[in-house]
């Protein structure tokens, strides 16, 4: 297994970096967001990762991936107003860690970024290291468009 890092493009969400954080940090507000349609449409275009039975609660995100079984990301860190870290949890085959990066911007906007830290084998990262390099900056574009309260 070895580490791979996955770096998002910089992106401005154009509302103050408390709301910003206040919605990221609380998994709870993805369900509002992560309807059936919505999973039906990401495992449309992505055939292999199908995800099923999506569930969240403050701290953390279950769901079933495919034939891969069940899965979980949850937040081990938030540090107010500037970085969530997220860590992987459950039978995928790869160990990860996410970063969400926020910085204030002028005018009650946000500069965010995404890092991800992938540990994973060989012909896992064959397999999907494309996917999650283009996954990583779609998943900060997707951060963008949500209505922030």
């Amino acid at each position: 297994m070895s580490l791979s890092k996955y770096v998002s493009n910089v992106k401005v969400i154009d509302h103050p970096i408390e709301t910003v954080f206040d919605t990221l940090s609380d998994f709870q507000n993805l369900s509002i967001y992560l309807n059936k349609d919505v999973l039906a449409a990401v495992s449309e275009k992505i055939p292999q990762v199908n995800i099923r039975n999506f569930e969240s609660d403050y701290d953390s995100c279950r769901f079933e991936i495919g034939n891969l079984g069940n899965a979980a990301i949850r937040i081990v860190e938030r540090t107010p107003h500037s970085t969530i870290k997220i860590k992987g949890e459950g039978s995928l085959p790869l160990e990860l860690t996410m970063w969400i990066q926020l910085l204030p911007l002028e005018n009650s906007r946000t500069k965010m970024r995404l890092t991800l830290h992938a540990e994973i084998g060989m012909m896992v990262k064959m397999m999907v290291g494309n996917k999650l390099e283009s996954g990583i900056d779609q998943l900060a574009e997707s951060l963008v468009r949500l209505p922030y309260r």
